[in-house]
């Protein structure tokens, strides 16, 4: 979906920033969102200044944007294991040189 988007407006991201903070996403208010992501997710930061950053550089819309997406991502991954549904292979191979760049194989079910 982030590549969707980055096609349709046209930015030149770089997903090793989903990683690595020191790294600009190329989207606007990414750091925002990643900090915002991240304080929801309990890996760093305070949930409220994160939503208030969101706010202050983003507007109050772009957090209820923000928080549906997180939402609905937080819902379809908790489905999918759940139900235990496999990643196709098709799309490990799509995929390939972001499961590499963040290091996910290490995520990846060997049988």
């Amino acid at each position: 979906m982030l590549r969707a988007s980055a096609i349709a407006f046209e930015y030149q991201i770089d997903t090793g920033a989903i990683a690595d903070p020191s790294i600009d996403l190329g989207v606007p208010g990414s750091t925002a969102l990643i900090g915002f992501v991240d304080a929801v997710m309990g890996v760093s930061g305070d949930p409220e200044a994160a939503r208030r950053t969101v706010i202050d550089e983003l507007g109050p819309e772009a957090l209820v944007d923000a928080a549906s997406v997180f939402g609905n991502f937080e819902m379809m991954n908790r489905v999918a294991e759940a139900t235990g549904i496999p990643v196709a292979g098709a799309a490990l191979e799509r995929e390939s040189i972001t499961v590499e760049s963040l290091g996910l194989h290490r995520f990846l079910k060997r049988s």
